[in-house]
């Protein structure tokens, strides 16, 4: 009872007139200090690929100790235009080429260039050159592209010739995302603005949440570079910035719609607002928590992308949080009524207040049985998508902007052996040299295996190990399991087996124990806030598995998606992990505004009747919050990273499934056929009665 009055305290200081005034200012100081003190922040470059520890991480860690570490070899690729064989003159040109080369490389390598080589069908030829690498990838970018320039001012007519190799595949992811945070900040407000115009129908009233959840995006991009930083987390910021959209945006309807609610009732709009602060706030905090918790998991990831993800984005919402929920209401007090213009709410004037919502649910919760096996069945439908559902791209697939070190990739893999490009490493003691190559020789599709360097004291060998196996087929992951095996076995050789390809070996490995560690614990965290908040047994067991039924159901119906109409033959690694953690946490978000209502609504009306009161007075607002974070996830596919726009596709299917179906569908049908007993072992202090329920009759009682 006190906890009631001091919340409520609160809520009239903060929506008063001159209490208002002053929130809005400590809100804004705080804004502010956040962009000073973290304006020249910035987070580390997310670049390891597979877990800490892992045998490709610590190959990576031994090979720089051998001398000119930083230098990789860049492969220039060349190939007639009309596809034919190589004729001795071109060839000669490729070889003249080479000097011409030296005046762009000389600062940027300590080594000679070799080729051309040419393959055995003679219709491409290979050029290799050594250079040193740059502190990052756009660094790295700037020699590639001098390369690029300098080979296209030589005119070989009728050649092709692609620079490719893994400096130039990386340097051209870097240079692919240039810009692309700004693209996909520019979209997400842009489907925020067009969407809030469009369910709010005001010129006014949408650019206010609009710029608290912009103040909180910008806070949380600053403040999580810094924990970035401070912590060395790997993350993706577009992934966060689209979470404080969507979830932000979320809050915000929630509240804006039970404000306006208010107002139909309420001459004052400051006690309105107070109200609506009051009667929301459970629902949100718990919406807010529950994700929090989720993302939280994360920390006991093995992947460092996922690891940091978790944190960064747990900043990110509590900061979208305390903006939506500090700062939105003292703005919307200033404001007044008159912010709805021209369709602003006054008492008494709720004529046709979700009608066609209560039309709905009075059907769903008369015949429960019915309508769970349609719902049951759509879900069914979209898990049957995971039928021939793999998982892991290779390095092409990944991107999807096509790349000169893409093309390049493709035409090395026609006319050599696809491994050339992706070579094997293996880090071994010096002394079993002859013995870790002997052993590696052995193994199927092994095409060479050679010593290509020593560290300074001569104790350690680098080896490098060509396979005749394109990289991340299942051939190429078998065959550098069995490679392990073999050198291992050699005694006292201490042998690791590293390269892209065993990278991709242990991220596969990585993503598949995360998974399976990390998904029991976000259904463990959104049983508790569920258990917390309904203060009942059967009602969040239920909620979980409907929740869980979605998720799988989004995720089986984006992979059939991303395969039939992106050609993506297989969803990337960390693909299912984030889907599935987004789908439950953010999912789960709309049953707690339905059912949190649900609950308030049964002790006037019994809890089916209660259901359609519930469905009636949120309708709109869960669809409305549900199409916004759908098309922010969707924004993620302006990003050339296949991974995100997976992520954004999946996520966007099951929030909508979520609101149009789980919601409005599954979750009454559950309520109707079970009744009273939902809230087991916990008393709802019913005053209506579930017999004879008449939801037609109820529909005049609105509160």
């Amino acid at each position: 009872m006190a906890d009631s009055r001091t919340h409520k305290r609160f809520s009239d200081w903060l929506t008063s007139r001159g209490g208002a005034w002053i929130s809005l200012a400590l809100v804004l100081v705080i804004v502010v200090a956040l962009f000073g003190a973290f304006s020249s922040a910035e987070a580390p470059a997310q670049n390891a690929s597979a877990p800490e520890g892992s045998e490709s991480t610590r190959t990576s860690e031994l090979l720089e100790k051998f001398p000119h570490a930083v230098r990789q070899s860049v492969l220039v690729v060349a190939s007639r235009d009309d596809a034919g064989e190589l004729s001795k003159d071109e060839v000669q040109d490729l070889q003249d080429l080479l000097p011409n080369l030296l005046p762009i490389l000389d600062s940027h390598s300590d080594a000679d260039s070799s080729g051309p080589i040419v393959s055995e069908d003679g219709k491409a030829a290979l050029l290799i050159t050594p250079i040193k690498v740059g502190e990052s990838n756009a660094a790295t970018g700037e020699v590639i592209t001098a390369l690029r320039d300098d080979i296209a001012a030589q005119q070989l007519e009728g050649l092709s010739l692609q620079v490719t190799g893994g400096p130039a595949f990386g340097a051209d992811v870097a240079m692919s995302f240039e810009g692309a945070d700004f693209t996909l900040l520019l979209v997400t407000i842009l489907i925020v603005a067009l969407l809030l115009i469009i369910t709010y129908r005001s010129p006014v009233l949408w650019l206010v949440p609009l710029i608290v959840v912009a103040l909180a995006d910008g806070a949380a991009g600053r403040v999580t570079a810094a924990a970035g930083s401070l912590w060395d987390l790997q993350f993706d910021a577009g992934i966060i910035s689209v979470l404080v959209f969507g979830a932000g945006t979320n809050y915000a309807l929630l509240l804006i719609s039970r404000y306006r609610e208010e107002l139909l009732v309420t001459e004052d709009h400051r006690q309105a607002l107070s109200q609506a602060w009051r009667k929301t706030v459970p629902a949100i905090v718990a919406s807010n928590l529950t994700v929090v918790l989720a993302l939280l998991t994360l920390v006991f990831a093995v992947m460092p992308g996922t690891q940091g993800l978790g944190v960064s984005s747990a900043i990110g919402l509590l900061i979208a949080l305390g903006a939506v929920l500090f700062m939105l209401p003292p703005f919307l007090a200033v404001c007044g009524r008159r912010v709805f213009w021209p369709f602003v709410p006054r008492p008494g004037n709720t004529r046709g207040q979700g009608r066609a919502w209560r039309a709905v649910a009075s059907r769903v919760v008369q015949r429960p049985v019915a309508s769970l096996l349609a719902g049951a069945a759509l879900l069914a439908v979209m898990v049957s998508g995971l039928v021939d559902t793999s998982v892991g791209l290779d390095q092409v697939d990944k991107f999807r902007v096509q790349s000169e070190s893409a093309v390049g990739l493709e035409v090395l893999a026609a006319h050599f052996h696809p491994g050339e490009a992706q070579p094997i490493f293996i880090v071994a003691n010096s002394a079993e040299t002859d013995e870790v190559i002997s052993a590696a020789r052995n193994i199927e599709g092994v095409v060479r295996a050679h010593q290509v360097g020593q560290t300074d004291d001569g104790t350690l060998t680098k080896i490098m190990v060509t396979s005749e196996y394109a990289p991340s087929t299942d051939q190429s992951l078998q065959q550098i399991a069995e490679l392990r095996d073999a050198v291992h076995a050699v005694p006292q050789a201490e042998a690791v087996v590293g390269g892209t390809v065993a990278t991709d070996l242990d991220a596969r490995t990585g993503n598949l124990q995360d998974f399976l560690l990390i998904a029991p614990l976000v259904l463990a965290a959104t049983f508790l806030v569920l258990l917390i908040l309904l203060r009942s047994i059967v009602a969040p067991v239920v909620l979980l598995l409907v929740n869980l039924a979605s998720a799988v159901a989004a995720i089986g119906a984006g992979s059939w998606l991303s395969r039939i109409f992106f050609d993506q033959p297989a969803l990337d690694l960390q693909v299912p992990l984030l889907a599935f953690l987004f789908l439950v946490a953010l999912g789960v978000d709309y049953t707690i505004f339905l059912v949190h209502r649900a609950r308030a609504e049964t002790s006037l009306h019994g809890t089916r009747a209660g259901m359609v009161e519930a469905v009636t007075h949120t309708g709109s607002v869960i669809t409305s919050a549900g199409i916004v974070l759908a098309a922010v996830f969707a924004a993620l596919g302006v990003l050339p990273l296949v991974t995100l726009g997976q992520l954004g596709l999946i996520v966007g299917v099951g929030v909508l499934v979520d609101t149009l179906v789980v919601r409005t569908v599954v979750i009454p049908a559950l309520f109707g056929l079970m009744g009273d007993r939902i809230w087991w072992p916990g008393k709802a202090h019913l005053r209506g009665r579930e017999r004879g329920f008449e939801p037609h009759e109820r529909a005049t009682h609105t509160r």
